[in-house]
């Protein structure tokens, strides 16, 4: 089944320069990034994508890590894509994340841990919707890929 999700390349990712690394994993394992784009969080947006955290002690600690610096957003397309992307991303904990996750090879901590993505269908439609417009997202076949 056909699924969308979004990806949040986040502050140590880029400042580790992985954004290409990371984006050909997903393009190799046959997912297509179908939006992305650059941004600074500010504490609105980072509020409304964290709001389940906002009364969490940790919470003023991630949302400063994530208004550090700039982060990259992704929206991505493919078969179970939640599960596969989930997958490939590895244990939250890069302790606990498998080598050859992203977690597993690049992350350094739980407080870094360089990628976030939807945990659900629903959690997918909603991310994508806060970090892109629908003009900002694309839908384009593979035939010149052949």
């Amino acid at each position: 089944m056909s699924q969308k999700t979004l990806v949040l390349l986040k502050p140590d990712t880029i400042q580790k320069s992985l954004i290409g690394t990371i984006l050909a994993r997903f393009e190799q394992k046959g997912l297509k990034v179908i939006g992305l784009k650059m941004l600074q969080m500010d504490q609105s947006l980072c509020d409304s994508h964290y709001s389940d955290h906002v009364s969490k002690g940790f919470y003023k600690f991630l949302a400063g890590f994530m208004m550090s610096g700039p982060i990259v957003a992704i929206a991505i397309e493919g078969h179970d894509a939640i599960k596969v992307v989930r997958t490939m991303c590895g244990a939250t904990n890069p302790a606990d994340a498998l080598p050859g996750t992203i977690r597993g090879d690049f992350a350094k901590n739980i407080d870094n841990n360089i990628i976030h993505s939807s945990d659900s269908e629903e959690a997918g439609t909603v991310e994508i919707a806060r970090f892109f417009k629908e003009n900002e997202l694309f839908t384009y076949g593979r035939e010149l890929a052949a």
